[in-house]
């Protein structure tokens, strides 16, 4: 199980990280093409979001790893998992409903590194 735990907090955070760091760095213009919904948001929304995500990703891996204040890795995989619920929520009041499966999976493998870290696996 703690391979399965650090296989998902791995692949989330490299995902997170780089999703992340693109919300942070491009133009509106530039995000929209590729992230519809950033037109309902204003720019600072966005660039939280993009943060909340790079510390989402060092949260999933930093605490367990080193031992110190582990108790923020299923606290930040919680976070992602409400985060993708309200992405979620976004994404079906746009109609966006083609790449929801995406959310979904991202929200399930966030909540199983919340539980199974809560739990002490």
């Amino acid at each position: 199980m703690n391979i399965g735990l650090w296989v998902a907090a791995g692949l989330l955070a490299l995902l997170y990280l780089a999703v992340g760091f693109v919300k942070l760095t491009r133009s509106r213009e530039r995000l929209r093409s590729a992230m519809g919904w950033v037109e309902d948001f204003p720019g600072v929304v966005v660039r939280f979001i993009g943060l909340a995500e790079i510390a989402g990703a060092l949260g999933l891996v930093l605490p367990w790893a080193t031992g110190v204040a582990s108790w923020l890795t299923p606290v930040a995989a919680t976070c992602l998992a409400v985060l993708q619920a309200l992405a979620i929520a976004v994404h079906v009041r746009r109609g966006e409903l083609a790449q929801l499966w995406v959310n979904v999976l991202l929200l399930l493998a966030a909540a199983f590194v919340a539980v199974g870290r809560f739990a002490g696996w």
